[in-house]
């Protein structure tokens, strides 16, 4: 079933019941946290970011002309020359381009086992139709001070794609600042809409984590 062909919201449901969704900041723990419950229950693991590129190669500057604007510019455009403000608002993946195609990749998998799919592309507005269980879903929210320390983490100094520009700290800022706003938005997002947040803040275990991820599941 491709996502535009579904008849109509309950066949979308029906046929993503068996599917929970973890979405949230930058550097929340979605996929620590996703790999972890899949390992345990045996489930499928579906990354957003690791099929970021293969969507990409799917779109058209028809369907997805935020994206397209965003390949057309070298690092410094993305990264140092615009305010962090204008990066949010244009950013592609925070518009929802493509996120039909997470949709369409999801429908094709089998029913069983569950699936658990992760990543900072599931924005709340666009998940809430799609769930026959309101507590199939749940949203990540880093404090800045956590995401900071889980960056940190990662990345090996002179390596990862803001050293890639002409001014990587001034990319790093304006990256910290528009994923700070990003997590604001999800974060009044899931709220209007009644849907589950867990704040994440430096005191938080990775276990601590696991299990308020459980308990909103209901598992």
């Amino acid at each position: 079933m491709r996502y535009e062909e579904a008849a109509d919201a309950g066949a979308l449901r029906a046929g993503l019941r068996h599917v929970y969704w973890i979405g949230g900041g930058s550097g929340a723990g979605k996929s620590t946290i996703a790999r972890r419950l899949a390992d345990r229950r045996g489930w499928h693991l579906y990354a957003t970011d690791d099929v970021m590129g293969d969507h990409a190669r799917r779109t058209t500057p028809e369907d997805a002309p935020f994206l397209h604007k965003f390949i057309a510019m070298d690092m410094n455009e993305r990264w140092v020359n615009r305010s962090p403000q204008t990066m949010l608002e244009t950013f592609h993946w925070f518009r929802g381009e493509g996120f039909g195609l997470i949709v369409e990749d999801l429908l094709r998998l089998p029913r069983e086992p569950c699936v658990v799919v992760e990543g900072f592309r599931l924005l709340p507005h666009l998940v809430k139709p799609l769930l026959a269980v309101p507590g199939h879903a749940v949203w990540l929210l880093p404090t800045p001070e956590f995401r900071q320390a889980a960056m940190r983490g990662r990345e090996t100094p002179g390596e990862g794609f803001t050293w890639k520009t002409g001014d990587p700290e001034r990319a790093d800022r304006n990256l910290a600042e528009r994923d700070r706003m990003f997590t604001n938005r999800v974060h009044e997002d899931a709220s209007r809409l009644e849907l589950r947040t867990v704040d994440v803040d430096t005191t938080m275990t990775e276990m601590d984590l696991a299990k308020q991820v459980t308990a909103a599941f209901g598992l």
